[in-house]
């Protein structure tokens, strides 16, 4: 089983949508977790509807640093906020895969209430149409540097 961080600077919205996807989505194949590079410290309550709204779990998730990961073997760091991607990742990443999946943070999203949850079933949307594509991925059989190109490509989706 393959581990991947999720990251975003916050650790609020995209990146926890993600980790709980690929959670759900992936359960024999991977391991997903989520961090930022500097946490809010809570999850967006949207983010918990958006999961809540599709059957998925709202327990246990929280808004955490990349920091707390140190001890943990990473395989993949997913980034899903432009900012993170351009954020040099602690040593202890340097050996996981590194791919950008930027998607625009819904938490900035102004409006109406079903204007926001628009935003954030479209970044759910998206983040589960990406992982989709990489479960068809056949990891054992590409070299690290295809996967990294076939992720990256599926970030651009």
């Amino acid at each position: 089983m393959k581990n991947i961080l999720v990251l975003c600077t916050g650790n609020s919205c995209r990146s926890i949508l993600g980790e709980a996807l690929i959670n759900h989505l992936a359960v024999d194949q991977f391991q997903a977790f989520s961090a930022g590079s500097f946490p809010v410290g809570k999850v967006n309550q949207n983010a918990l509807k958006t999961l809540a709204n599709h059957n998925l779990s709202t327990e246990s998730y929280c808004s955490q640093s990349w920091d707390d990961f140190s001890d943990q073997n990473i395989d993949i760091v997913i980034t899903v906020c432009d900012n993170a991607a351009g954020e040099t990742c602690p040593l202890y990443l340097s050996d996981a895969i590194r791919v950008h999946w930027g998607l625009p943070d819904p938490a900035h999203v102004t409006g109406t209430t079903d204007e926001i949850m628009v935003a954030f079933e479209e970044t759910y949307t998206a983040l589960e149409t990406r992982i989709n594509k990489m479960l068809a991925l056949s990891f054992d059989e590409i070299s690290d540097q295809t996967l990294v190109d076939q992720l990256n490509k599926i970030g651009a989706i």
